[in-house]
């Protein structure tokens, strides 16, 4: 702490310490603050001191701390109330509304002493003459937290009626109270709508929208404003997360993510704000904390998780189940104490049933990284229930009927139905089933077993043969071949399955097996064939294309035309289209597989089986892509992800969504892309794929995030991806380009310092790629920021880094911004004005030689724009240099100079037309103002005649178009002739003088 030797050191430090991240230390400087400023004998410093130590209290979990400031600062005003300016008088009433609420919130001040301050504080205001607005407030808040509903509703509506004056909260504070209400009162709707105003940022305050956004969390997940609430918590969150004293705001994060199906994040809060379970400085917070702890903990033991370890407070290791007993305990005992002062139940009875909700979203993706625990997935069941005997018992005929009907038609879950079966069958005595059954049962593991199904297809086909079908066994053996070849046996499988190809033909040519059973070999034999198309190093030899394409014609015409009814016919043909259209992209035709891709998944939906579509879809849509054919490509993603349905593995979802988002952001439409992006990064991270895909889209989400605006809900996002995403796996573009829209975002939300770094960050991998554009943006805009931070000597270097990098790359207009910044920041520095004008020279003397240099009429036009650009910052500079010179003569020739630099940027605005209109007239107006302060009246005036000329014909401004335009053109305009009409008439007051 430096050193308090006078009342202005005592100011600095207290406004320093306001600086500071709330919380003890902040606190324990205040008190130290105190006991200097009693050193200096003013009584105002003490006066000061003691509001600095109240207002860092009560922006804290010290919130108890406050009352003793405040008695002594009252004591102090009763005696001497002399001693107080202006402002601490009127902090002293404000803060009684602190006070009052202060003690509401603790649990040991007994209601009468409440009420009866509650008293004092509309006696004072009275005596003050202030509205009686803040005290109906008070008493509403004091109603409300007793479950008085009808003396609520009487102050509630005394507050609202009474006039607002310097004691009202501020519109946002009392916005947030009126809607809370609302919400209270089950008018949720209404709520969201009195909130408006704060969330749109038209009323903001040190704590507001914070805790709107926190409040607005359960209403809107009540009304089905999903968008709305995952929106409200990622922004809300963000605003939250550094303010200590706001445990009650972040409590109602942590019940967003225990009623949404993101358990896992909640258990991220809690770990991030340990000391929010024993921090006691503010009893109705922690009461509001550990109520959604226990919803949490609870929530997870529902799940099955009761034993997972769980972040709780300090000194031991919690289970959720411990956790949720002891944490409802001490929520409880905490709601009796209220109650207890109170002299109600009502604190208790809604500590019970905030802990009693039940999740209002089964799951609500949120963007973020917080995988789900593993146990919490819960199956979808989507097969009907086993059928049953009328006792309830499985019945194993009903069972095999079933299992035999959903083979037959290829529908989902056939290989747990005939699991089913098998099971069932060696749990009954006395059942022994028919040889076919045992073939089916013995051929549907098989395809369970996937690679490691071979031995099992082979059982399968000495089954058949068993059971007089030698056509099906045939087939089995060449299932068992395909096998094979998946496990990578490519030559041994085709060996295998050349004897079965030469006996089923045999066979059906004989007449002793069927299409179905033929073409099951068929369709082995090409699958095994494609194999070997899938597994070539580099281009496919044509013989191995051809051998591929004559089984799958063979196929075809054993099978075409005779499909029928038979779905697992038609589906023959549609596999083998699908596999035309695969080797017709390895021959280089395009065009042709995209035509028979789409052929293919037609004929899977026209068979009534949709799901085996999806494959083909999305590779139709990578080829229209490919094509450049986008409408197809969206088309065909759109409708892969409809004929997946409830059958599509997560990470497939993930991939088809975070397909369908580059496509549907590509053509501009960022809002669907940016849910299509989200969908992706739910779906990954329920495969447990997200630091690989869940990254990837979280990336893009963020991005779509960005160029909606949404910059605190894109922040959060990025960083979340930054999280996983590495150059091995994602690519270093993409790494840099993430920290550089997080750099973005945190610059849109004034967090200049962590923006800068996050540019410094991503320009670090930048400066080693061959092409250096990026490095020098990535550069200048940490420039940008560090300014921006204040921090000005480290904001220079980077501008002269980025300079000597626009140099390089023979990037006039960013080495003449980067050096007009740095004369900026000069005045700033230990540079001083002579350095700022030297570098302002520099870029004009570069805008001239770039001028001499450039080869073609656009770059010259380009460059006289810079340079009116230059000479208007120049000669703003100068005026700015001289305010700060006291030296009237030097004043006078810097304003001169000055003047002489605005008149250049006119006449090289003028030069270049009308597109420059709204450039030119602002250094007009300039250059008139400079003209007053130097007392040329006349000359002023005809700059101010000069801008209202320009605009005379102008209804909407330069560009504007024909059904009245750009408003914000309409803007510019009316704020020039408002600037010119107001020169005018200054000019003409100092002519008269």
């Amino acid at each position: 702490m430096s050193e308090i030797t006078d009342f202005d050191s005592l100011r600095r430090a207290m406004a320093e310490n306001g600086e500071q991240p709330e919380g003890p230390a902040r606190n324990a400087r205040a008190e130290r603050l105190l006991l200097e400023a009693e050193k200096l004998n003013i009584p105002l410093a003490v006066i000061e001191a003691l509001g600095h130590q109240l207002k860092v209290y009560n922006y804290s979990s010290e919130k108890a701390k406050m009352f003793v400031p405040f008695a002594r600062l009252l004591r102090l005003w009763d005696e001497r109330p002399e001693d107080f300016d202006d402002y601490e008088t009127h902090s002293l009433h404000w803060v009684f509304k602190w006070v009052s609420a202060g003690m509401l919130d603790q649990p040991h001040v007994p209601l009468a002493s409440v009420e009866k301050w509650l008293g004092e504080m509309e006696h004072r205001y009275r005596l003050a003459g202030h509205s009686e607005r803040a005290v109906r407030s008070a008493e509403f808040s004091v109603a409300a937290h007793v479950g008085d509903v009808e003396r609520a509703e009487r102050a509630f509506a005394a507050w609202l009626a009474a006039d607002r004056d310097t004691m009202a909260d501020c519109h946002a504070c009392e916005l947030h109270g009126q809607g809370w209400w609302q919400a209270e009162r089950g008018r949720d709707a209404e709520a969201l709508e009195v909130w408006a105003p704060v969330l749109e940022g038209e009323y903001t305050c040190a704590h507001e929208p914070h805790t709107v956004l926190a409040s607005s969390l359960v209403p809107l997940l009540r009304l089905g404003r999903l968008e709305e609430a995952r929106a409200h918590h990622l922004r809300g969150f963000r605003l939250v997360r550094p303010m200590e004293s706001m445990r009650g705001a972040y409590a109602d994060h942590v019940e967003f993510c225990a009623l949404t199906g993101n358990e896992a994040r909640g258990l991220e809060l809690l770990a991030e704000r340990p000391a929010y379970f024993t921090d006691e400085g503010h009893p109705r917070s922690r009461l509001e904390f550990l109520s959604v702890v226990v919803l949490l903990m609870e929530r997870l033991a529902e799940l099955g998780l009761g034993g997972q370890r769980v972040p709780g407070a300090a000194g031991r290791e919690w289970t959720a189940d411990a956790l949720a007993v002891h944490a409802r305990a001490e929520a409880l005992a905490l709601a009796a104490r209220f109650d207890e002062r109170n002299g109600t139940a009502y604190v208790s009875e809604r500590a019970r049933a905030r802990m009693a909700q039940r999740p209002l979203v089964e799951r609500l993706p949120l963007g973020v990284r917080a995988a789900r625990p593993a146990s919490a997935v819960v199956a979808v069941a989507l097969t009907a229930p086993a059928p049953a005997q009328e006792d309830g018992e499985p019945d194993l005929s009903a069972l095999l009927v079933e299992a035999r009907r959903l083979s037959d038609t290829l529908r989902p879950h056939a290989v747990e139905a005939w699991a089913r079966v098998a099971r069932l069958a060696e749990e009954t005595e006395g059942v022994e089933l028919q040889a076919r059954d045992r073939a089916e049962i013995a051929d549907h593991a098989a395809i369970g077993l996937g690679a490691e199904g071979a031995e099992t297809f082979e059982q399968a086909a000495e089954l058949y043969a068993r059971a007089g079908d030698p056509g099906e066994a045939l087939a089995a053996r060449a299932r068992a071949a395909y096998v094979r070849a998946l496990a990578g046996e490519v030559d041994e499988a085709l060996a295998a399955v050349a004897d079965p190809y030469d006996l089923v033909l045999a066979l059906y040519a004989d007449g002793g097996t069927e299409v179905p059973q033929a073409a099951g070999v068929l369709m082995g034999r090409a699958r095994i064939l494609m194999r070997r198309v899938h597994e070539a190093d580099g281009p496919v030899a044509d013989t191995v294309l051809r051998e591929a394409e004559a089984a799958v014609r063979e196929l075809l015409a054993l099978v075409d035309g005779r499909a029928g009814n038979d779905v697992r016919l038609a589906a023959r043909v549609a596999e083998g289209h699908a596999m035309l259209a695969e080797l017709a992209t390895h021959s280089g035709d395009p065009e042709a597989g995209a035509e028979l891709f789409a052929r293919a998944a037609a004929e899977f939906v026209e068979a009534g089986l949709p799901w085996f579509a999806v494959e083909y879809e999305a590779r139709l849509a990578g080829l229209a892509h490919q094509l450049g054919d986008m409408v197809e490509a969206e088309r065909a993603l759109r409708a892969a992800l409809e004929h997946g349905g409830p059958f599509l593995e997560a990470v497939g979802r993930s991939q088809l969504h975070l397909q369908l988002a580059e496509v549907v952001g590509g053509r501009g439409q960022a809002d669907e892309a940016a849910e299509h992006a989200l969908e992706a990064a739910h779906w990954a991270d329920e495969a447990g794929a997200g630091p690989t895909f869940g990254a990837w889209a979280r990336h893009q989400l963020g991005g779509f995030l960005v160029r909606l605006g949404r910059w605190a809900e894109a922040a959060e996002v990025l960083e979340s991806a930054l999280a996983d995403l590495t150059a091995e796996t994602h690519g270093d573009g993409a790494v840099v380009q993430t920290q550089w829209w997080l750099g973005d975002c945190l610059s849109e939300l004034g967090e200049h310092r962590d923006a800068a770094e996050r540019r410094l960050e991503a320009a670090e991998i930048a400066r080693h790629w061959p092409e250096q554009h990026d490095h020098a943006t990535l550069a200048h805009l940490a420039a940008e920021s560090l300014g921006q931070a204040g921090l000005h000597t480290e904001a220079d270097q980077a501008y002269a880094r980025a300079g000597e990098l626009w140099r390089g790359l023979g990037n006039v207009h960013g080495l003449v911004r980067s050096l007009r910044a740095r004369a900026w920041l000069a005045l700033r520095t230990e540079g001083g004005p002579d350095t700022a004008r030297d570098l302002m020279t520099r870029a004009v003397e570069e805008c001239a030689d770039a001028f001499d240099a450039a080869e073609d009429d656009e770059a010259r036009l380009r460059l006289v724009a810079e340079l009116g650009h230059t000479h208007r910052q120049f000669g703003d500079l100068l005026a700015r240099s001289a305010a700060e010179d006291a030296d009237d003569d030097s004043i006078r020739a810097a304003l001169d100079e000055a003047l002489c630099q605005m008149a250049e940027a006119v006449a090289v605005f003028v030069a270049l037309g009308d597109s420059t209109l709204h450039a030119r007239t602002g250094a007009e107006l300039a250059a008139g103002w400079l003209e007053t302060d130097l007392g040329r009246p006349t000359a002023a005036a005809a700059r101010a005649r000069a801008v209202l000329r320009a605009y005379a014909d102008s209804d909407g401004g330069a560009g504007a178009g024909a059904d009245g335009g750009d408003q914000e053109e309409d803007a510019t305009v009316r704020s020039r002739r408002a600037e010119a009409e107001q020169l005018l008439q200054v000019a003409e007051e100092q002519k008269d003088r």
